[in-house]
């Protein structure tokens, strides 16, 4: 493979897995029509600005660089908004896929790496999760997500389709390299909601929950370095030279840290205090959610490269405290 277009390439985990396909000799194009994404975020190949539901805009860009496969990240991610505005959600994640999906048919690319969640689990029963648990999803957000999952199975049995599904656990960090960080807005993550705390760029930090049944009544997440989430885009687009189908897989370290626990890495790293207030738990949480990933390092080889979350916390302290 070439050409690799990369839709949602301008946001937080698109623009540091397309560092990683330069570096791997491949050429990302990314599609975005930067309503979240950022330009400064786009340093390595062209750009196409445009939303996924434009099918002439896709048929476009298609026939002027012929890319061999897609990797798919574009479509929105805040769960609390998907529970308010289902409709904008299901339009933009569905209907911009199918739009996307048809055009990479009819232009004749049948390869494709979609952007899931662990979300689509909703509240699990058990964990760690592997892939064989029940989808459950409890909110638009998730519901859009398991719906692609489903319309990827059908194509791939109905029109050939080569694909696979990304089930992220938490992202986390930031380039090493210092050129691309986690800036979302509005910024929902833990990681980065704690570090600009202690900067004092934003006001404290919520705690959401200190009654739940774990060793500090804070609930638990599984936290995944971005590089090595994008290292798994690049070994699942190699499975599908050689593997027909829909495929899917959890992506996380399997080791789960409490909202406390986070605190405190931030705080070691930075030696700085993290101010934060206690708060009610949020509808929807649950206790703790910790990947099985053992799928993925069979089957693709994969392994994380950033296990220790001080490290993940590190490389996003250091990118977060050189924007000030």
């Amino acid at each position: 493979m070439n050409t690799i277009l990369v839709t949602g390439g301008a946001g937080y985990i698109g623009s540091h897995t397309c560092k990683a396909l330069a570096a791997e000799g491949l050429r990302p194009v990314v599609v975005d029509n930067f309503s979240y994404g950022h330009e400064w975020a786009c340093k390595w190949g062209p750009v196409e600005r445009g939303d996924i539901r434009d099918g002439a805009f896709l048929d476009g860009v298609f026939e002027r660089w012929k890319p061999d496969a897609v990797i798919h990240f574009a479509g929105l991610i805040q769960v609390g908004e998907s529970v308010r505005k289902p409709a904008l959600y299901y339009e933009n994640n569905v209907v911009g896929t199918l739009t996307l999906l048809d055009r990479m048919l009819a232009n004749g690319v049948d390869r494709i790496v979609f952007s899931s969640t662990c979300a689509i689990f909703g509240l699990p029963e058990r964990t760690p999760l592997d892939e064989d648990l029940p989808i459950a999803p409890i909110n638009s957000y998730a519901a859009s997500k398991a719906v692609v999952e489903q319309i990827l199975r059908d194509y791939a049995t109905a029109y050939g389709l080569r694909a696979a599904a990304l089930r992220y656990f938490n992202a986390a960090g930031a380039d090493p390299g210092g050129q691309l960080g986690e800036a979302h807005e509005p910024e929902t993550h833990l990681i980065p909601l704690a570090i600009d705390a202690a900067l004092g760029k934003r006001p404290p930090l919520a705690i959401f929950g200190t009654d739940y049944p774990t060793a500090d009544g804070t609930c638990i997440r599984d936290y995944i370095h971005v590089d090595d989430l994008a290292d798994a885009h690049i070994k699942a687009l190699r499975l599908l030279d050689r593997q027909e189908g829909f495929d899917r897989f959890n992506l996380g370290n399997g080791a789960g840290y409490s909202v406390r626990e986070v605190i405190a890495a931030v705080e070691r790293v930075s030696g700085r205090p993290v101010p934060h207030t206690l708060s009610a738990r949020r509808p929807g949480d649950s206790t703790s959610l910790v990947a099985d990933s053992r799928k993925a390092r069979r089957i693709l080889g994969w392994q994380p490269g950033t296990p220790s979350l001080e490290d993940i916390v590190r490389t996003a302290w250091n990118w977060h405290r050189a924007q000030n």
